[in-house]
């Protein structure tokens, strides 16, 4: 036994020096410096994933502000310099944001390919988003979420006591469940069949929703689902509820669904309903977690509460709207939302703490990368990525950048502020929880704009505090650096009640 062990342990022991001399890139003349790792095909990446903003911080401070680094077999070209940002984008020609994001798609969520160029969707899939999360079609998304959120919101509290109880819930948990519930409605409509029916069915796809996105950064990064079963087992009875048949069942369905469903002929059904789930994962993923954040430095910052309260109060008194339990619901149009800068600056500078995407473009050749400074050979296949925590926590650009201040994004007369330098020059690129350029998320605009209506609607209806006053802020879910907006480690407790209204 010890010798069939003592050979294993040799023939592992060769087949990485192997590696080490043959398998490793050589930096070629014209190359950023280059960091392999020493682990075969992982590279870095178990330093990168440990603490992304540190393991990026220490090569810049070595390499500059352009580096190399492997990571899943994958050769990563890391862009720090905001400065930069605008230089990249313009070598278009050469960088496809596509091929990355269709390929995860089908992998995580089990569909065929939805790249255009595989000859499975009718048109670009892109400017279906564009087409049906934007615009007018914005107009009627915000509105079946505004009247969605108040249905979850006022329907299971409303009591028929006087007096209204205080209710305490874990705050992540709660904007989980309320987005969720809200957000599923808006996009796929109402159980025609009864409110039970419905309730039931949301609970269950809740359940098997977080049990799917748990695992999700595994995914990601390469792991076949199979290997989860329980999560595997929940992505198929959410897919299995976004069938024809079942979406059949339904009123209401958004615009975005119906003309998915319709663009996607070649598809068979099952995949069309792993296409549905794909909608509902972008639209949650990260919606949820940027709801807990904005909700949670609102409410334990006292000046970011006094101001959003007063300019909630203005709005809805402009609008003509009263806040009742009993009447009409809450309604505001895209202009009165639009006009709100205190609760745009509050949720900018929430998402600015918590964000933690991967901007990434695939080289289609190989091609001359010209910066303001410097020029790069960059091979085909090779990935260029910003990773913009680097910006948003950066204190030449944002001072005390680990402070919430909800006002950050406002200037001296209370408007939008946008102007924000880097070495003394106007950044372009200085918020970038959406991406950039053609990269950035098409649904960002309802993203936020639900967001705001949530927030609208806790300051209208409810009474809120913290358990614990001075709470700490809690860290920052690291595991899923890469995928946008990180949720907390752990949740905080808080307590609600309805208004005496």
């Amino acid at each position: 036994m010890m010798t069939i062990s003592l050979i294993w342990g040799i023939v592992v022991a060769v087949c990485c020096c192997l590696w080490l001399i043959f398998g490793m890139r050589r930096r070629q003349m014209g190359e950023p410096p280059l960091e392999n790792g020493l682990i075969p095909y992982l590279g870095c990446a178990l330093k990168f994933g440990a603490n992304p903003l540190e393991f990026l911080r220490a090569n810049q401070r070595k390499y500059g502000h352009v580096f190399t680094c492997r990571l899943m077999g994958n050769y990563v070209h890391f862009i720090t310099n905001p400065l930069s940002y605008q230089k990249v984008l313009c070598h278009g020609k050469y960088l496809d944001w596509k091929k990355f994001h269709f390929t995860t798609s089908a992998k995580a969520f089990g569909h065929r390919s939805i790249d255009p160029s595989d000859g499975n969707t009718t048109e670009n899939i892109n400017k279906t988003f564009i087409k049906t999360l934007q615009g007018d079609a914005l107009n009627s998304l915000t509105e079946a979420m505004m009247e969605n959120l108040q249905l979850v919101m006022r329907c299971p509290l409303v009591s028929k006591s006087k007096t209204p109880a205080w209710v305490t819930e874990g705050m992540y948990s709660f904007c989980y469940r309320v987005m969720f519930e809200a957000g599923y409605l808006t996009l796929f409509g109402k159980d025609l069949t009864g409110q039970d029916a419905q309730k039931g069915l949301i609970l269950n796809n809740l359940d098997h929703f977080k049990e799917f996105d748990k695992i999700f950064p595994a995914l990601v990064a390469g792991l076949p689902i199979h290997v989860f079963k329980t999560a595997h087992h929940a992505r198929e009875k959410l897919a299995e509820g976004l069938r024809h048949e079942n979406l059949g069942k339904r009123d209401h369905i958004s615009e975005l669904v119906r003309f998915l469903n319709d663009m996607l002929s070649t598809l068979d059904d099952m995949d069309k309903a792993k296409t549905h789930l794909a909608i509902l994962w972008a639209s949650q993923a990260n919606t949820i977690p940027a709801t807990f954040w904005s909700l949670f430095q609102m409410i334990r910052s006292p000046e970011a509460m006094k101001a959003a309260t007063e300019e909630v109060n203005k709005t809805l008194e402009n609008a003509g709207q009263k806040i009742s339990l009993d009447g009409s619901p809450i309604c505001l149009n895209q202009t009165q939302l639009n006009d709100m800068p205190v609760l745009d600056s509050l949720i900018k500078e929430s998402l600015r703490l918590s964000s933690a995407s991967l901007n990434i473009r695939t080289a289609t050749e190989d091609f001359t990368l010209h910066l303001q400074d410097s020029s790069y050979n960059i091979r085909k296949d090779d990935i260029i990525a910003f990773y913009p925590q680097l910006v948003h926590l950066d204190p030449e650009i944002y001072p005390d950048p680990l402070t919430f201040k909800y006002d950050r994004y406002l200037d001296e007369n209370g408007k939008t502020k946008t102007t924000f330098y880097s070495n003394g020059i106007k950044l372009k690129y200085y918020y970038m929880p959406f991406g950039s350029g053609a990269t950035m998320c098409p649904g960002r605009l309802f993203a936020v704009q639900e967001i705001k209506q949530f927030l609208i609607l806790m300051l209208s209806y409810f009474e809120l505090e913290l358990v614990e006053s001075q709470v700490k802020c809690p860290p920052l879910d690291q595991s899923r650096a890469g995928l946008g907006i990180l949720p907390p480690l752990n949740d905080i407790e808080f307590k609600y009640k309805f208004k005496h209204l």
